[in-house]
């Protein structure tokens, strides 16, 4: 079966890491006799220095042309003086959109050679956690009308929060249906003590619950369920949130991991055509030097074979692949902690997976 991938390398590490997630796939293809090709289009900064724009129409044209989508990291430094509307970060939210990718499924496991590495005490972590965060991706706050105006004080800045019936209840049940698959335990997290959205959020949730008497259903406050990750993270299976609420608890659930150099994501829509990137940015402080942990990136990649292509074996031997090279005590410079591990490089780490999978 061969399959078409959109290769969206980006700025920073991305060119690294994507290079690595390739060689995994094309790995896992000769074993399962699968063929991946891959076509490289510019995103980010790269492609503001190359086409004068964060997002090209030539790039939007090619994702959608695609099978699946594999996306590196944007942005860095050399773009941060440029106006909101062109920054490269611009481009995520515009290719997103032309994707009509609104679910973004961001898996929060820690491994477990990696509790060492994890901030939490010993006993709230040794016996593991395994999350998935349902964010909504295309609505919200991100979303909103923004700008300035004449305010009581001056000069104000102001950005707006509003969800539509239609767009709570699809992501709605895009977790409910994940959880159904999981443990069927779902907590959705609003603010609805203050934010009118959240009340809408909430009582939408209320009634879906009712089509899925099997899931144990429960509400916190995004306040609290910041607190509750790390006080108690194996309480949570599925949690479901709004985009801006989602991106904070996300990069939270990636530190109690170890790393966030461990966490995956997907985004997904309607159709089987789905967007695979590491939750990380693009670390331009060791971009080039060969340094960065690639995992996200190959875990992205293994849950765009489940997700968007339907495969079981495939992605479950790069899962097993990563756990048995950690298992090994190998690690990138962001996993060793205060330990006297020596770190390897992006390439070695890479290489050690491959190892993993062609000869398991």
């Amino acid at each position: 079966m061969k399959y078409h991938i959109a290769l969206l390398k980006g700025d920073g590490i991305g060119p690294e890491i994507t290079e690595s997630a390739a060689a995994v796939l094309n790995a896992v293809g000769e074993r399962y006799a699968h063929e991946f090709c891959f076509t490289p289009y510019l995103i980010g900064g790269c492609a503001i220095d190359a086409a004068g724009e964060p997002l090209p129409e030539e790039t939007v044209k090619g994702c959608l042309a695609s099978d699946s989508v594999l996306l590196g990291a944007v942005g860095g430094p050399k773009w941060d003086d440029l106006p909101g509307s062109r920054r490269p970060e611009k481009a995520l939210l515009g290719i997103r959109s032309a994707l009509g990718l609104y679910t973004n499924l961001r898996p929060a496991k820690l491994f477990p050679a990696l509790r060492g590495a994890s901030p939490l005490r010993e006993e709230i972590v040794s016996s593991g956690f395994d999350i998935l965060i349902v964010r909504e991706l295309t609505g919200g706050i991100y979303f909103g009308e923004r700008g300035y105006r004449t305010g009581k004080y001056g000069e104000e800045a102001f950005d707006t929060e509003a969800y539509s019936v239609t767009e709570i209840e699809r992501i709605g049940h895009a977790a409910f249906r994940a959880a159904m698959q999981r443990n069927k335990r779902l907590v959705s997290v609003d603010k609805a003590n203050v934010l009118e959205t959240s009340r809408l959020w909430r009582s939408i949730m209320h009634r879906l619950s009712e089509a899925y008497p099997e899931v144990q259903y429960s509400d916190l406050f995004v306040d609290n369920a910041a607190m509750q990750l790390v006080r108690n993270p194996k309480q949570f299976d599925v949690i479901v949130t709004s985009n801006m609420f989602g991106d904070i608890l996300s990069d939270e659930a990636s530190q109690i991991t170890g790393s966030i150099g461990m966490l995956a994501s997907a985004s997904l829509g309607d159709s089987k055509c789905g967007m695979y990137e590491p939750i990380h940015g693009s670390a331009p402080d060791i971009a080039g030097k060969n340094l960065a942990n690639p995992i996200a990136m190959v875990l992205s990649a293994a849950m765009m074979l489940r997700y968007s292509f339907g495969m079981t074996a495939e992605p479950d031997c790069i899962e097993q692949a990563v756990d048995r090279v950690l298992e090994r005590g190998i690690r990138t410079a962001d996993l060793i902690g205060n330990t006297e591990i020596r770190p390897v490089s992006c390439t070695e780490m890479t290489a050690q997976i491959l190892s993993e999978i062609t000869s398991s």
